[in-house]
């Protein structure tokens, strides 16, 4: 998840649902409320970790942590210096989780479909959207915060995607260079109400309408994915934190891109990342058995 959401583009929610624990993330982060104070003054710390899920929730935020810190860089300089072979990887692994999604899909009735067309077009809709200037007041920073969040726990959706769009990246990454605690710590508020919120909203949808939640979800990773499509070019880019991103692109076919399209390479990465999607199924299936 931490190496997904550093590429604007691809979302650590597709990496939380292939990989199996999607479902018992969104209950976890329910279960942060109010009352777990009252439990810790009666029943002790023992009690409130375990009506947290504490370990589970320590063990992906330490992972999220870890692969952040440790493959950033790598991801920056292949983002700048293959980004066709990187694209491709993540083409084949988000194409997949596709059908590992929709396979949970017990029937396809018309709600299933209407959803899984509304989640394919609104998140078209998102990777197609112009950049915003950027904006520093806080209800505005507070607002990024809430959605960047919101969308890197939904499939499909790539929570630092939706900073760029919102003109708030580079402001956020500042704030975190310069140790500006004022845009940290209003950024940071916003995303605990909108994952608080978010979470309680999709732990809704799961529990009364899971069918329909599912087609959404698949139609979110449909609709995403020609923002990761390999054979880009790039109409029109910003630099932020000395690193250009592209915010306005085409899709080419490879036997159109104007470079090498590094035919062979490319396919090979996206079978890998398809197969990968079910490796990591079948160890997935065999941890809950």
């Amino acid at each position: 998840m931490g190496a997904a959401d550093v590429v604007p583009g691809v979302s650590g929610g597709t990496i939380a649902f292939i990989s199996g624990i999607y479902e018992e993330l969104i209950s976890s982060i329910n279960g942060i409320r109010p009352s777990l104070l009252k439990i810790l003054r009666t029943q002790g710390f023992q009690s409130v970790w375990k009506e947290l899920n504490g370990g589970f929730l320590l063990s992906v935020l330490t992972g999220i942590g870890i692969s952040v810190l440790s493959l950033a860089k790598g991801i920056s300089w292949l983002l700048t210096h293959q980004p066709i072979l990187l694209w491709s990887f993540f083409f084949g692994l988000v194409l997949a989780s596709v059908f590992y999604v929709a396979k949970g899909i017990s029937r396809w009735d018309l709600a299933a479909i209407v959803m899984g067309i509304v989640g394919a077009g609104l998140a078209y809709l998102v990777v197609s959207l112009p950049v915003s200037q950027t904006s520093a007041t806080p209800a505005y920073l507070f607002l990024s915060g809430a959605l960047a969040i919101c969308a890197m726990i939904l499939p499909g959706i790539s929570g630092a995607f939706i900073l760029v769009l919102l003109g708030s990246y580079k402001t956020v990454l500042d704030a975190v260079h310069q140790r500006d605690l004022q845009v940290i710590l209003v950024v940071g508020a916003g995303a605990i109400v909108g994952l608080l919120s978010f979470a309680r909203l999709l732990k809704w949808m799961f529990s009364k309408f899971k069918n329909a939640t599912l087609a959404l979800l698949t139609g979110f990773i449909i609709g995403s994915l020609p923002k990761i499509w390999p054979w880009k070019i790039v109409l029109e880019s910003r630099v932020f934190d000395e690193r250009e991103i592209p915010v306005r692109e085409s899709m080419v076919a490879p036997w159109n891109y104007p470079e090498d399209p590094q035919w062979m390479a490319a396919l090979g990465l996206v079978i890998l990342g398809f197969w990968l999607i079910f490796i990591l199924e079948r160890l997935a299936t065999q941890k809950n058995s």
